[in-house]
Parts: C-alpha cells; structure tokens; sequence
C-alpha cells in the first residue's frame, strides 16, 4: 500500500499529538457548521481546551507550539466574545441537550 491509499479498516492509529490534532481540525469544522448554540458553544470549549494542550505537547516544534498557542488566544477572544452574543436571557430546557437538561446552571452572581 502506498501512502496515498487508505486503510481498508475504519481504524486508524496515529501518535498522539497527531490525533489531538486530527480531533481539533474535525471540531473547528463541526463548529462552523453547527447552527445549534450549545454545540456550538461545547466544541468552542473543546477546541480552546485541545489547543492549549496542543501549544504544551513535547512532541511538537516550538515554532508549530507557537503558531498552536497563538490560535489558542484568537479562538479564546473568538468563544467569549460568541458566548457574551449568544448568552440567553432565560435558559429554556428545551433548547438544551439531552444531556444537559440536568445541569445545573452556572450562577451569574454569588451571593
């Protein structure tokens, strides 16, 4: 098999650095896609959380940690400033996921 090919199996094995990578690419395209805003809101998250991790990999070259750390902080003023936009006034169960819907959620004050 050459490497053009692919596997015949649905399973792939890659170094980890490589997978978390892979994982983040398909994340950011799941987010640009997804109308839904708590997907939306829960990949942003995601992808901030892989590419910090992925800006600290010993595996990676400091210069690829560079340009990895560098979309941390635009995708970091990218999430906040969409959650700041898509903040709901009331939380409606309904537009929740399955999942989610016995969550409690976050408090806005502390008393």
């Amino acid at each position: 098999m050459n490497e053009t090919e692919l596997p015949e199996t649905d399973e792939f094995v890659m170094p980890c650095a490589e997978a978390m990578l892979a994982g983040t690419l398909a994340l950011m395209t799941g987010h640009a896609q997804s109308r839904c805003v708590n997907q939306r809101t829960l990949m942003g998250r995601k992808v901030l959380s892989n590419l910090f991790s992925l800006g600290q990999h010993p595996r990676l070259s400091p210069n690829f940690r560079v340009v990895v750390q560098r979309m941390h902080q635009h995708w970091d003023v990218l999430i906040n400033a969409q959650e700041q936009a898509e903040a709901p006034t009331l939380l409606n169960v309904d537009d929740l996921l399955p999942e989610r819907r016995l969550w409690h959620p976050t408090a806005s004050t502390v008393q």
